[in-house]
């Protein structure tokens, strides 16, 4: 029997190991989408010998590439196989402003565009009862969208970092919303999980404060298996399947109010975005 085949970015992290072990577990041939190939051979290794599933592969992408992501996702195109899940898992919380080879603010691109490119990219291989899982954060309830900004700063005013993160998990949420309406007829579902506040080097602050940060929150931080829960519920549950277009937190749908659900700038979003990934799809 042929096993069907998922993809994870960010795969060799803290939440994507636990999203690949799980996925593995179920029987699922899998593509461990890594910026760092040598972090995701060990980890292919070690998850190999765990769950007994050999059909781990690793493929390297970097997402703030978008010549990357394209070369990933053409490699998979050529292979044709049908893609059952993708997760979009992989992130990034710059501590300073670093401008790719597109001309986007890094953490624009790791977060957001990466992720829009490679999902329209692999869309041919997904057809009735594909998942698509997009990691957000309840960061993006601060979050603005400042057209040109957004996506050449990061935002209209001085880089910090946590209203940038914010302003790309807020557009990861228009896309998944967007999305979920554009490919429903095809049976794609397409929802948002959000894995709470986790303890992953993400998360690292580099700063003075780091020590009162350890103290007063690091009691109410998930671990890397708590905060990936949502996520591989929604990749794998029965009853996940039959819904899309939602946001979801500790393991359930969490409604979205219309501030978000019919967003002023969810269309301008997606053209402004079409724009810039034109010439790779």
């Amino acid at each position: 029997m042929n096993q069907k085949l998922a993809i994870i970015t960010g795969a060799d992290g803290g939440m994507g190991t636990e999203i690949t072990r799980a996925v593995a577990s179920a029987g699922y041939k899998i593509v461990m989408a890594c910026r760092d190939p040598q972090s995701g051979e060990k980890k292919r290794q070690m998850l190999m010998q765990e769950t007994g599933n050999t059909a781990i592969e690793v493929l390297p992408i970097d997402l703030a590439s978008l010549s990357s992501v394209a070369a990933f996702a053409d490699k998979l195109l050529q292979r044709g196989e049908k893609v059952a899940l993708l997760m979009n898992n992989a992130g990034t919380l710059e501590t300073a402003r670093r401008i790719t080879e597109d001309g986007l603010e890094r953490t624009v691109s790791v977060n957001y565009v990466g992720p829009y490119l490679l999902t329209r990219k692999l869309l041919p291989l997904m057809g009735e009862g594909s998942r698509i899982v997009n990691m957000v954060s309840c960061t993006y309830a601060i979050g603005k969208l400042d057209f040109p900004d957004f996506f050449q700063r990061g935002r209209k005013e001085a880089f910090w970092r946590i209203p940038i993160y914010g302003n790309t998990k807020l557009a990861l949420l228009l896309f998944t919303l967007s999305l979920a309406e554009r490919v429903k007829q095809q049976g794609i579902t397409v929802n948002a999980a959000d894995p709470g506040i986790v303890s992953t080097p993400i998360i690292t602050m580099h700063m003075w404060f780091d020590p009162l940060t350890d103290i007063f929150f690091r009691p109410f931080i998930r671990t890397p298996r708590q905060g990936a829960s949502t996520a591989i519920g929604l990749l794998l549950d029965e009853e996940a399947g039959g819904r899309t277009g939602t946001f979801n937190l500790s393991n359930h749908p969490k409604a979205l109010s219309s501030k978000y659900t019919a967003h002023k700038q969810m269309q301008q979003l997606w053209e402004e975005t079409e724009r810039i990934v034109a010439k790779f799809l």
